[in-house]
C-alpha cells in the first residue's frame, strides 16, 4: 500500500465555493456555531484538488469565525472512506449522544438551496438535480428555522382550542404535487406526529 499523504495547516488555504448550492440559514449556522464551540470539529469535509470546498462551506466559514484553524488534510482519489476518529469521545456518553443529534440537527437545519446557482450547473455541466432530490418545487422554500415552523403551526385558524391543527398550503400549479407532498413528510418527519395527507 501507498504511504499515506497527510497534511497539516491552516483553514486560510482552503478556498469557498463561490457557487455554492446551499445558502444556508441563520438558524443553521447558529446551530454549527454552537456545536464547534461545545464539542469541537468532527465531521470533515471535502475539497478538490485545488483545496476548493466541495462541501463544508458553513462549516469552514464557521470555524474560521471562531478561531477553529487548524486542519489535517488527508490526499484520496475517493476509492477509501477517510474517517475521523475522535479519541476524546465515546459514543455511548453524553457528550458522543449530543454530538450525534447536533451532527444531524445541524444538517438538516442548515440547508437553504440557491437556484440560481443549481440552475446555472444544470446548464453549464448538464446536472439533472432531481436525480439527487432536488426538486424546483425546493428552491422557492421559506427559512423554516425554530420559531419558523412554531409560527406555521400557530398560524393555522383555531390552533389553539385543537388536539391536530390542519394547515392548508397553496401550491402553484406548475409543482407536482405528489413532489411536494413527499419533500413535506421528508422534512415534517423530524417533528413527532407531523402528518402530510
Amino acid at each position: 500500500m501507498a504511504e499515506r499523504k497527510v497534511i497539516t495547516g491552516s483553514i486560510e488555504q482552503l478556498i469557498q465555493d463561490d457557487k455554492n448550492f446551499n445558502q444556508h440559514t441563520e438558524y443553521g449556522m447558529s446551530l454549527l456555531e454552537k456545536s464547534l464551540r461545545q464539542h469541537g470539529a468532527a465531521r470533515g469535509i471535502v475539497v478538490d484538488k485545488n483545496n476548493r470546498i466541495i462541501g463544508g462551506n458553513g462549516i469552514v466559514e464557521t470555524a474560521t469565525q471562531i478561531g477553529l484553524d487548524k486542519i489535517v488534510i488527508v490526499e484520496t482519489t475517493g476509492d477509501e472512506l477517510v474517517v475521523t476518529k475522535r479519541t476524546d469521545v465515546d459514543l455511548d456518553s453524553k457528550e458522543g449522544r449530543e454530538m450525534a443529534i447536533a451532527d444531524n440537527a445541524t444538517a438538516s437545519a442548515d440547508l437553504k438551496w440557491d437556484a440560481e446557482n443549481i440552475e446555472a450547473a444544470k446548464e453549464e455541466y448538464e446536472i439533472n438535480p432531481e436525480d439527487w432530490g432536488v426538486h424546483d418545487w425546493m428552491m422557492d422554500s421559506p427559512d423554516l428555522d425554530e420559531d419558523g415552523v412554531s409560527s406555521l403551526f400557530e398560524s393555522a385558524e383555531g390552533v389553539a382550542n385543537k388536539k391536530n391543527p390542519t394547515i392548508t398550503i397553496e401550491v402553484p400549479q406548475s409543482y407536482d404535487i405528489d413532489e411536494v407532498k413527499d419533500g413535506l413528510r421528508e422534512y415534517l418527519a423530524a417533528f413527532a406526529g407531523c402528518v402530510v395527507r
